[in-house]
């Protein structure tokens, strides 16, 4: 079996900010394969941008293995990480004044990267076609106070592939966008994907974003987890159920209209480990302790009756209450034994 083009193999990413350790990244394992349109999603500090900067040659990973078409970045040298940083990732940031230099035209910035590459031969055949490929042909020569928002973030993407590099890495690119212009960003890199084979990782906050792409991961404490997968079936024109049970397409010659599922699973590490959706616990009142059960269709989570904290305490209290009033009596009896004595 071949390996995939992206494995993280127990990837483990720890700071150290003011003398104290922080764990950004638990033994995470992700596998990606080759011309996968995929996305990052999880809360602010989670580890999603700490995982796209180590793919993207950015930063270390503190132990584990993490390796991107072939190559293992954990043995790269300082020197041999920038020539991957140049010839094998793009970069689309989310703010376009990092993505774009603004007193260059467009067709100007798609050049400068293959300029600083030293690609000094059809550079600007190049560019005039990458600028088409996001639908911007006609505006190549155009400043960017001339370009809307989403053309400034088309040309920034053009500006990624200028290089030829097989893995597109886009950090929030429709965080500064309304939502119409959302769509078109999307539909680019999925054409894109498709036209030149390159495999797309998207980080992002959006919570529509799993109709978007092929696959959605999301990242909790610095691990895995859980997988939202999207499949397209066919259902019956006359109808809104699939054809089949299976979700088979129809047969040659039945005219059907396509329609997407998707099926969100929670993953497992190698030792057991799961996490399990805030939201359930908090609906079943599970905390600190559940009960596992064996069952026929598999493992039953269910909740343990627990004391409530607050009965409990008053509780000890009023034990530690009694014990200090005993020992008081004791000694106030044998005062009083003296005195009389």
């Amino acid at each position: 079996m071949s390996e995939p083009f992206i494995l993280c193999d127990g990837l483990v990413k720890i700071y150290k900010i003011a003398g104290l350790e922080q764990v950004a990244l638990r033994e995470l394992n992700l596998s990606i394969e080759k011309g996968e349109v995929m996305a990052i999603v999880g809360a602010s500090g989670s580890g999603k941008t700490t995982l796209m900067n180590i793919l993207g040659g950015l930063d270390r990973p503190s132990a584990g293995r993490v390796r991107v078409d072939g190559q293992d970045l954990l043995r790269m040298t300082d020197s041999q990480l920038n020539r991957y940083r140049r010839e094998k990732v793009g970069f689309v940031w989310q703010q376009s004044t990092r993505n774009l230099i603004p007193y260059l035209n467009a067709v100007d910035n798609v050049m400068l990267p293959m300029t600083v590459a030293g690609m000094a031969r059809h550079k600007r055949k190049r560019a005039e076609d990458l600028l088409g490929l996001v639908g911007l042909d006609r505006r190549r020569r155009h400043q960017l106070s001339e370009l809307s928002g989403g053309e400034q973030q088309r040309v920034a993407i053009a500006v990624a592939l200028a290089n030829h590099p097989p893995l597109l890495l886009a950090d929030e690119p429709t965080g500064e966008v309304d939502t119409v212009t959302a769509q078109l960003i999307y539909d680019t890199f999925r054409h894109l994907t498709r036209e030149m084979g390159i495999t797309t990782v998207i980080v992002s906050h959006d919570p529509g974003i799993s109709r978007q792409v092929d696959r959605v991961v999301a990242i909790r404490d610095g691990m895995l987890a859980s997988e939202t997968l999207r499949q397209t079936r066919t259902a019956s024109v006359n109808g809104d159920q699939a054809l089949d049970a299976n979700g088979q397409p129809p047969a040659p010659g039945d005219h059907g209209l396509a329609h997407d599922t998707f099926e969100e699973l929670v993953v497992l590490d190698r030792a057991g480990r799961v996490h399990v959706p805030p939201e359930y616990l908090e609906q079943l009142h599970i905390r600190g302790r559940a009960r596992l059960e064996i069952t026929a269709d598999g493992i039953l989570i269910r909740p343990v009756e627990q004391k409530p904290v607050a009965a409990e305490a008053d509780a000890q209290t009023v034990v530690a209450g009694e014990k200090k009033i005993g020992g008081l009596r004791t000694l106030l009896g044998k005062f009083t034994q003296k005195q009389d004595s």
